[in-house]
């Protein structure tokens, strides 16, 4: 009976670590995919390895830096927030999160990219690399908004500026000659 079940046991683990080896053999491929430069083909390799194993952090991050490489930024936030969440390891989490903002930051949704840079901080509170993009990140903020303010301003003056022109009359000016005709007329029915 402790044989079946040692046999049984032994089963499932080589079918697990044949499925990771696959997984891996993907996302190896994926990653000189992504080091030549060729992130299309890397997303595709990616993707592979994601359908051999679901949890792989590997596969699952990699493919959200193809994503971003490829300007797909929600498409890649969205991989970076599985990520996050496939893996325990502060390092791992905290590089999640600094590219879910970058990607942020590129998509000029300068509010996110900030929350996402403040949680990569929480998991890695010395990481000057994020610290610089949170500020980077800060400073286009401010300035969105203040280049927002100003067009509501300049647009608010507009239609002041509008309401304030009087509407213009029609021309109640009469000509010379239709003057004198209705002066005429009026002469002669006296």
């Amino acid at each position: 009976m402790k044989k079946v079940f040692v046999i049984t046991i032994c089963s499932f683990l080589l079918l697990a670590f044949a499925s990771a080896q696959k997984e891996s053999k993907d996302v190896r491929q994926g990653n000189g995919l992504y080091k030549d430069k060729k992130y299309v083909d890397a997303e595709i390799a990616y993707r592979k390895g994601l359908e051999k194993n679901k949890q792989s952090f590997e596969a699952t991050f990699n493919l959200g830096n193809a994503l971003y490489k490829q300007k797909k930024y929600p498409e890649a936030v969205e991989q970076f927030v599985k990520a996050s969440s496939l893996d325990k390891d502060k390092e791992r989490i905290a590089s999640s999160y600094h590219n879910i903002g970058n990607s942020f930051f590129q998509s000029k949704e300068y509010d996110k990219s900030i929350n996402a840079y403040k949680m990569a901080l929480k998991q890695k509170p010395k990481d000057d690399q994020t610290r610089f993009n949170l500020a980077l990140a800060q400073k286009y903020l401010k300035q969105q908004q203040q280049q927002k303010k100003q067009k509501q301003q300049k647009q608010n003056k507009k239609d002041n500026k509008d309401k304030k022109q009087p509407q213009k009359q029609p021309d109640n000016k009469m000509s010379k000659e239709n003057a004198k005709q209705i002066l005429d007329a009026f002469l002669q029915d006296e």
